[in-house]
């Protein structure tokens, strides 16, 4: 039997009607939920990361771990961080971010010493109830920050150079004492960081940590009567 093709059509394959997978298109409430589960995820492989980088630090902790406390498989991990150098910088800028924060509230419109006071405020409830990441951030500090000097030369840095200028603004306006706001700006660090940093230190001295309401609401108490009287401005006699 002969087939009977015509001349056009011959040696051409059937046009193919697009099949329902090809066609399907993603809703946008289909993209936000993918997007949302993404970030939570993500979020989830941050705090293991956090967990574990505390304890071990970085050449202690393994991928292993942080994957086994977030509870997915290495795969997974990789497919949202390179590496376990990418993963604990990502952590470590979260935290200076997060640690910055309050000293971006330093403007020069503000009341210094309501300034200085919600910063006291903001940074003791940080080393309450962040204590893991103060002590993380420490760490890298005390090796000589080998992966996040960048991030301390720049973004820190700069900041910190923005904020000395507002302070220095306040003590030209006789708002504050005549002091050097670098040193004002490193006590708020020290004095703040220290409830975090040397938790074990402060219970086994002091048999209290920030977590006790008494003890958190004595200790801002006190930094803000020692550093407040002595940026406040002098009274001439």
């Amino acid at each position: 039997m002969v087939s009977h093709v015509s001349a056009s059509s011959r040696g051409k394959e059937p046009t193919r009607p697009p099949s329902r997978k090809q066609q399907r298109v993603p809703s946008a409430a289909s993209l936000s939920r993918r997007l949302r589960n993404s970030e939570k995820k993500r979020a989830v492989i941050l705090e293991a990361a956090l967990s574990t980088f505390s304890q071990y630090g970085l050449h202690g902790a393994s991928i292993e771990q942080i994957a086994h406390l977030a509870d997915v498989s290495k795969t997974n991990l990789f497919y949202y961080f390179n590496s376990k150098e990418e993963l604990y910088v990502s952590v470590l800028r979260s935290l200076l971010d997060l640690w910055l924060k309050p000293l971006r509230s330093f403007t020069e419109d503000r009341d210094p010493l309501e300034a200085i006071q919600d910063y006291l405020r903001v940074k003791l409830e940080f080393s309450r109830d962040h204590p893991a990441e103060s002590r993380l951030f420490c760490m890298e500090v005390m090796q000589g920050a080998p992966l996040m000097l960048t991030e301390l030369q720049q973004p820190l840095h700069d900041l910190v150079e923005n904020k000395i200028a507002v302070i220095q603004a306040w003590i030209d306006q006789g708002k504050l004492t005549a002091i050097e706001p670098y040193h004002l700006i490193f006590s708020l660090w020290a004095t703040t960081q220290h409830y975090a940093d040397f938790r074990v230190q402060v219970e086994a001295v002091a048999g209290k940590t920030l977590d006790d309401p008494e003890f958190f609401k004595e200790t801002l108490n006190s930094l803000e009567t020692i550093i407040l009287n002595g940026v406040s401005p002098r009274k001439v006699a």
